[in-house]
């Protein structure tokens, strides 16, 4: 009988001690619940932040090859049409300048005259 009422006394504080250490984890485990509710709650606000940030990302870059390509296609026209502008100016005035002037008398063959080029600076031979 002392047997029985050791073993009773045994199992009866290792069901305090359980339900103590039970009491102090429960509590830190509802804590432990909160923590992660609040954190998880965090990291889909930034999900959906940076979602966003991503379709702002895409709809800028976008915009920007759009304007890209706008300014190319305005700035290529303006260069041809300057050049041929420029080239179309220069044929009429070198055709006339051509007409307007006599051409220069030729030298006989065989005959050489003086040098028509100068030479100038340091080391000309």
């Amino acid at each position: 009988m002392k047997a029985t009422i050791k073993f009773l006394e045994l199992a009866f504080l290792v069901m305090v001690v359980t339900a103590v250490g039970c009491d102090q984890s429960k509590a830190e485990l509802d804590s432990t619940k909160q923590q992660l509710q609040s954190v998880t709650a965090e990291r889909d606000g930034l999900k959906t932040q940076l979602d966003t940030a991503k379709q702002q990302t895409a709809a800028l870059q976008a915009q920007v090859a759009d304007l890209q390509a706008k300014v190319a296609t305005a700035a290529a026209p303006a260069p041809d049409a300057k050049k041929e502008e420029a080239h179309a100016e220069k044929k009429p005035a070198k055709s006339k300048a051509a007409k307007a002037e006599p051409a220069a008398p030729a030298t006989p063959p065989g005959s050489t005259g003086p040098a028509t080029e100068t030479r100038k600076g340091r080391g000309h031979f």
